[in-house]
Order: structure tokens, then C-alpha cells, then sequence
């Protein structure tokens, strides 16, 4: 699945990208909305990771 595609179906997404990562809060998604940037900018701020194992992990579960 590419971005553009994590774009449009970003609501249907929602709960897959909270089972991958529980601490970020329902706000914080709705915020994201689809950005991928925030996306990793969150994953670093929450759990503390570098910017590329922000953009890692985001792969990972685009791959998943």
C-alpha cells in the first residue's frame, strides 16, 4: 500500500494504526489525518524514536 492510498482510506486505517501503536491517542490520529510526516513526528515524540526509525517503523506497518 503506497501513501496516497493511506491517505483515502485514513478512517478505515484508524484502528489498525492504534493496535501498532496504543499510546497515541484518538486526537493525536484525527490530527495526523493522513500526514505521514506527523505521523513520524508522533512516533518520535511518544515513544522516543530517531527520524529514521520513525520512518522504519512506518514502513514496517505499511508493509504489515
Amino acid at each position: 500500500m503506497n501513501w496516497d492510498e493511506i491517505q483515502g482510506k485514513w478512517k478505515q486505517l484508524k484502528g489498525r494504526l492504534k493496535e501498532q501503536w496504543g499510546e497515541l491517542t484518538d486526537d493525536e490520529i484525527d490530527q495526523i489525518d493522513g500526514d505521514r510526516e506527523q505521523l513520524e513526528g508522533k512516533l518520535r515524540e511518544k515513544y522516543g524514536k530517531t527520524k529514521e526509525e520513525a520512518r522504519d517503523a512506518v514502513n514496517d506497518w505499511l508493509s504489515s
